[in-house]
């Protein structure tokens, strides 16, 4: 039905009909009442689930998978299938994205969004078999989109599968981050400098190795992330409202699950307890533990750019961050480490994440924890954040990094820290004895060593060779 509606001339609106009675939704809208009640409700933090397409997506691949399932199972026409299949086509595509309109905290434990998903599907359907939009009768958001379903069931399910969506290019950007670690790490690999531990000076290494160990550090939770891969895969699809799979067929949960592993490409399958999973959040928990992990990994690294750049006249100053924008309004000529200090910036955020993710989990109370929407937002809010971090640290800054050898070099050879290196070929007291008078006189290690005749300049050379370094470490790593 379509009427004008009062006060605004040619604007055409149909009505809709819900639990708490009628309301005039936008005739072009592909959404419809309960959607549209549920973004005047929650206009809270002004993030519309639209801003994460692989939710949308995944909403799309678990409605597509449930009339499949009920296709196979004789409850769903064929004709009506196949409008229902290009319309979830249509979603997965990237289409009709601006329908979705409802904000990601959400009370209901999800249900706007599932509506959201039903609604705007069943609309684009009826455009597909040729009916309007709001002809229900031929394919309806509850009898038909929400066949065998619930949002207890549907709606965990898409933000597992959302997750795992987001999970693949979370893990290639990180990848190219720990790529451009490692390439610098081969770049460096001849610039000897000093080791520190708690901030003092501790043995040799190249520059080389440290970056190389910040690859290492990335690469480690680029392989945790896709561990946890295989318990995000677990869905409790088919246990509908509380997990006793009520008004869904027998086998319901087994079948949706092979065509969800068909239409997403991972190995999707149902939990062995229903009841349990639809209560439980613990695949969120993990999951978002691990981006906790990354974020204090990430940061750390940061942390050490920032510490090694530091200066350029009072500080550390090994190595360059490429200039990226002034860094003062008032001192001219000062040059910020921005792009590591925004990056520390988003993972102190993602810990903050973690925290309402825990918060919310331990918040569920008997077959359900209605607190999923919190937990959606904070989780895909960090995978989000970490995508543009990784890449913005790559290119920004990694790849543009210069080391200053002159520095590293001199750090060494006026470090007490050296006396360890020279330790196996002078001896442990004379080793003593010396850095004792280095510190006495402020003199270099290497200076005294030679003026007392300790070691031949060949033998100097090669403990400070950067390649002798190298090989020491590869032989106590076996």
């Amino acid at each position: 039905m379509k009427r004008s509606r009062p006060g605004r001339i040619s604007e055409r609106v149909r009505i809709e009909r819900d639990l708490i009675g009628e309301r005039a939704v936008p005739a072009e809208a592909y959404y419809g009442v309960q959607t549209l009640r549920g973004m005047e409700n929650f206009a809270i933090s002004g993030v519309p689930i639209r801003h994460y397409p692989q939710l949308i997506r995944a909403l799309a691949m678990v409605k597509l998978a449930a009339a499949r399932t009920n296709a196979q199972m004789g409850l769903l026409k064929p004709r009506t299938l196949k409008g229902i299949e290009r319309a979830c086509a249509d979603l997965i595509d990237g289409q009709l994205h601006d329908q979705f309109g409802v904000d990601v905290f959400q009370g209901g434990a999800g249900t706007s969004t599932n509506m959201n998903a039903n609604e705007v599907i069943a609309n684009r359907a009826l455009e597909h078999l040729g009916h309007a939009k709001g002809e229900y009768e031929h394919c309806d958001p509850h009898d038909h989109m929400n066949m065998s379903q619930s949002t207890n069931d549907a709606y965990p399910t898409a933000l597992h599968l959302a997750m795992l969506l987001m999970n693949r290019p979370l893990r290639e950007e990180l990848g190219l981050l720990a790529k451009a670690f490692g390439d610098k790490g081969r770049e460096f690999a001849g610039v000897l400098k000093m080791g520190r531990t708690q901030l003092q000076d501790a043995v040799p290494m190249t520059l080389g190795q440290e970056f190389a160990a910040f690859a290492s550090t990335i690469q480690g939770e680029i392989r945790a992330l896709e561990r946890v891969e295989v318990i995000l895969c677990e869905v409790n699809m088919g246990g509908t409202a509380i997990g006793t799979g009520l008004n869904a067929p027998r086998g319901f949960a087994a079948a949706c699950a092979k065509h969800l592993s068909k239409i997403t490409g991972y190995r999707i399958r149902p939990a062995r307890d229903l009841i349990e999973a639809t209560q439980d959040t613990q695949a969120y928990v993990l999951y978002s533990s691990m981006l906790k992990s990354l974020a204090i990994k990430l940061s750390k690294v940061c942390n050490d750019l920032r510490l090694l750049s530091s200066g350029p006249r009072a500080g550390l100053f090994e190595i360059n961050l490429p200039p990226m924008q002034p860094g003062s309004s008032i001192m001219p000529g000062k040059v910020n480490p921005v792009i590591p200090e925004v990056v520390n910036q988003v993972c102190f955020k993602a810990i903050g994440n973690d925290l309402a993710v825990t918060m919310a989990a331990e918040a569920g109370q008997l077959q359900l924890n209605v607190m999923e929407p919190v937990i959606a937002s904070c989780v895909f809010e960090s995978q989000m954040l970490f995508m543009n971090a990784a890449k913005s640290l790559r290119e920004h800054c990694v790849v543009g990094i210069t080391a200053n050898e002159r520095v590293c070099r001199g750090f060494v050879e006026n470090s007490i820290g050296i006396v360890t290196a020279l330790n196996p070929l002078i001896g442990y007291d004379k080793a003593t004895e010396i850095a004792g008078e280095a510190l006495r006189t402020g003199r270099g290690v290497v200076e005294l060593v030679q003026e007392q005749g300790l070691l031949t300049a060949a033998e100097i050379r090669r403990v400070l060779d950067p390649k002798h370094a190298a090989q020491t470490r590869r032989k106590r790593s076996r």
